[in-house]
């Protein structure tokens, strides 16, 4: 943080400059975001990808009820 004034120049504003803390939260945001676009950009192949992986397991696990 932000300290009294020492000479005409904050004290810890050096550190406040250096200090990346924050630096991950932006990233995951943007990791996020990014992630979002691609599921709405291949919606429909992912769906139709789920939709074959479920009837696949659905189709299998029928097979070991048996």
């Amino acid at each position: 943080m932000l300290k009294k004034r020492e000479n005409g120049r904050l004290k810890g504003f050096g550190d406040f400059l250096r200090e990346e803390e924050g630096m991950g939260t932006v990233e995951i945001i943007l990791i996020i975001v990014v992630l979002i676009g691609l599921v709405i950009i291949f919606k429909k192949q992912l769906r139709e990808l789920v939709e074959k992986v479920f009837e696949k397991i659905t189709k299998d696990s029928n097979t070991v009820m048996e």
